[in-house]
């Protein structure tokens, strides 16, 4: 199933989020990351993506891949879909995401200076690797140790292929991948 908007679909969908009183769709029983929904998709109805990309990171350091596999509870807390269907949040974030790999605006993050410090991290599965990542953010040297002969944990082990690709030859949508290591 295809899940990505074009550029009018997208601006409809976001619009429709904007006509919401009471955004439950980024409260704990809604997105389980709390992510802003209503103010990225503000930015993809005003256009700016690399803004909307930029937003999700906030709440979520890989939604290149978590967005794949979320069930979207925030479609079933949407406000809209009271009255209709509710606005179609896991879409939009498909179509933020591919276009911000579209425009190479999801590139590696790294810090401009380091503490000096070095960090441990346990587990490589989403939350160590969110760890790890928020960790290099703050500059630290990290290190992710992992008992099982690949990183990943619950993505790697635990959703099926069909849910996440991890190989493709298809340079326009690449696929979700997880970070390599470089020593």
């Amino acid at each position: 199933m295809d899940l990505r908007h074009n550029e009018v679909e997208r601006k409809v969908q976001a619009a429709r989020c904007m006509d919401c009183g009471t955004p439950f769709c980024s409260t704990h029983s809604g997105c389980p990351v709390n992510n802003k929904i209503p103010e990225w998709n503000n930015l993809v109805y005003e256009g700016m993506m690399q803004e909307a990309i930029e937003n999700l990171h906030s709440t979520n350091n890989f939604p290149e891949f978590t967005g794949r596999v979320c069930p979207a509870p925030c479609e079933g807390a949407c406000v809209a879909g009271l009255v209709d269907n509710p606005v179609t949040i896991k879409n939009i974030e498909y179509s933020i995401v591919d276009k911000a790999w579209e425009d190479g605006y999801i590139v590696p993050r790294i810090p401009k200076t380091r503490t000096g410090m070095s960090v441990a991290v346990v587990g490589s599965g989403p939350a160590g690797l969110a760890a790890a990542d928020e960790l290099n953010q703050m500059g630290h040297k990290v290190t992710v140790f992992e008992r099982e002969d690949r990183i990943g944990g619950l993505l790697m082990y635990g959703i099926p292929n069909m849910k996440v690709r991890f190989e493709s030859d298809d340079s326009n949508h690449p696929p979700a991948r997880l970070p390599a290591r470089h020593d």
